[in-house]
């Protein structure tokens, strides 16, 4: 059924007799995180409504409470958000808390598939025309994960009703550096392609809309790595999804998708 995710109402009829429901905002659609969070507050208040038994809030850290906005090693972005797309969310977690939905917390992981379809996300060519990967990550490895095994994580997460209600629970298909998905890709295309690390100063000045908040995205996994991949467990992700495929795997299915 569809449901405007602004508008209560709908939401609570979208609800209305559903033992669970899958609640996910995207910050992509308009770049407000003050939407966002409205828009999570409207879902946890008709699932509150509706007696919904289980909801999966699909959220992501909220950065600030890392490196607060004094913190002048990553800037600041509207006024009073470090990674907004992630910041909204985790600031949205409190409503479902607060009204007391039956609610697992669920921290998804960069998605395989933005390589191929998020603007300024894919392989690059340098000045001789050969393929990079160019991200500022440094050594540090990134958790990822297949968009079709978030999915199939979360069905695990309903179906194992008893040991993930109330908690927190992070996905990924796997803990890559940059230099290791290099690796993978050059297997996979059968052409070189190159790990280039970036300073997130000169990444942020790209010439794509998203630059600085992947910017700051990305140094966020960098300098905070230990507790960004800690809670993204891969062992856990295959208990929930035993068909979670590898970053190998998943090129060999989307290698043709790529332009090069």
């Amino acid at each position: 059924m569809f449901a405007d995710a602004d508008d209560l109402s709908s939401l609570k009829q979208a609800f209305s007799g559903a033992y669970g429901a899958y609640c996910v905002t995207n910050f992509w659609e308009h770049g407000s995180p003050d939407r966002e969070c409205a828009q999570a507050a409207s879902m946890a208040e008709a699932a509150r409504c509706m007696g919904v038994q289980h909801v999966i809030w699909s959220t992501l850290e909220d950065t600030r409470r890392v490196i607060p906005l004094s913190d002048n090693r990553m800037p600041t972005l509207l006024g009073k958000f470090k990674v907004p797309h992630y910041d909204g969310k985790g600031e949205a977690d409190d409503a479902f808390r607060r009204l007391g939905v039956p609610t697992t917390f669920f921290l998804t992981s960069f998605y395989w598939e933005n390589f191929i379809r998020f603007p300024g996300m894919g392989l690059r060519k340098d000045e001789h025309g050969e393929l990079v990967l160019a991200m500022p990550l440094g050594d540090r490895k990134m958790p990822s994960i297949a968009v079709d095994d978030i999915g199939l994580c979360a069905l695990g997460v309903f179906n194992q009703v008893c040991t993930t209600l109330g908690q927190t629970i992070g996905v990924a298909g796997a803990h890559l550096t940059g230099a290791e998905m290099a690796a993978a890709f050059t297997k996979a295309f059968g052409r070189e392609v190159r790990y280039v690390d970036v300073a997130p100063e000169v990444y942020r000045t790209w010439d794509f809309p998203s630059a600085p908040e992947l910017s700051n995205m990305l140094q966020f996994k960098r300098d905070f790595n230990e507790l960004f991949c800690g809670v993204r467990s891969v062992e856990r992700s295959r208990q929930l999804n035993p068909s979670l495929q590898t970053f190998e795997e998943w090129l060999s299915r989307h290698r043709g998708e790529f332009r090069l």
